[in-house]
């Protein structure tokens, strides 16, 4: 398999933001009042059922290594996942979409302080007009619980894609995402019975059908962010606002305004820009990263 490059891995980044955001969809078909930990549970055992035989068949080895940074990300998941569902029952799904999508440029202070990575200034400039984007779209008014929980989920997402770094190179996707979901299911069982609501398992499909779409999400991350430097390919996650504003029509009969077009081709316009800086560049450096693709499924 060729090596992977910074165009290759903003291209899976797009298609994984296309998947995000149809898992966001499904959470808001839901209807009424739902019990949010029991949600989340049921979204966590769908994962964790699809995961393992696929991972018995293709990775059935390397369960001890790394297991704190898997335990972790598990838990930054779950807060992630906690978040979503009142980010989605309060907000438009393009309004939600585009907070969500300022965890690339939270991640770009995390990069520094965590990886001392270094910025190139067409990074730092890009993240910054494609975030004026995201203004652009929000308008930003008065602060509510869907913003606040939307602003976590986008925290969660920046901590989680910077912490794949730390996995273990043994850990292929596949295991990767069931470590995560695995390890969050003891919480996720805890919360919910503390939430004390009836158990109902009418919304379990529609947990099942965000739980796959996610899992794509997360799996395309884990291999883009493990072969890339961050700061050069985060900014292809604002074209998960394209998809929503387009989901949001389709699905929602949600028409997108004139802000909304401004916006994208703000976010667009630096995505662009970036790829074609890179253009002669024939594959990622991570100075932590192992030369080898990170794709071993």
């Amino acid at each position: 398999m060729s090596p992977l490059t910074a165009r290759h891995a903003m291209v899976l980044l797009v298609l994984g933001n296309l998947a995000g955001v149809l898992s966001d969809a499904f959470i808001k078909t839901l209807e009424g009042e739902v019990a949010i930990f029991q949600f989340v549970l049921f979204r966590l055992l769908a994962a964790a059922a699809f995961l393992l035989p696929l991972v018995l068949w293709f990775n059935p080895g390397h369960w001890r290594v790394g297991l704190k940074w898997h335990l972790l990300r598990a838990h930054i998941l779950l807060l992630g996942a906690m978040c979503m569902v009142p980010a989605m029952t309060h907000l438009p799904i393009a309004t939600a979409a585009a907070l969500f999508h300022s965890a690339p440029l939270m991640m770009l202070p995390l990069a520094v302080l965590w990886y001392r990575e270094k910025l190139s200034r067409a990074a730092v400039a890009a993240a910054l007009v494609g975030f004026i984007g995201v203004l652009v779209v929000v308008r930003p008014t008065e602060i509510n619980i869907g913003a606040l929980a939307a602003l976590l989920v986008a925290f969660s997402l920046a901590c989680n894609n910077l912490l794949v770094r730390k996995l273990p190179r043994q850990h292929g996707v596949l295991q990767t995402l069931l470590l995560t979901n695995l390890f969050a299911i003891p919480v996720a069982t805890l919360l919910a019975i503390w939430e004390g609501k009836p158990w109902d398992f009418a919304p379990a499909a529609t947990a099942v059908g965000s739980s796959a779409m996610i899992m794509v999400y997360t799996g395309l991350c884990v291999v883009a962010y493990r072969a890339a430097d961050s700061s050069k390919i985060a900014s292809a996650e604002y074209t998960a606002l394209i998809w929503a504003a387009l989901v949001g029509l389709l699905w929602f009969g949600e028409r997108p305004d004139l802000p909304m077009v401004a916006g994208a081709v703000l976010i667009i316009t630096p995505m662009w820009w970036l790829a074609r800086q890179d253009r002669n560049s024939n594959r990622i450096t991570d100075p932590e990263a192992d030369p080898r693709p990170a794709q071993d499924v």
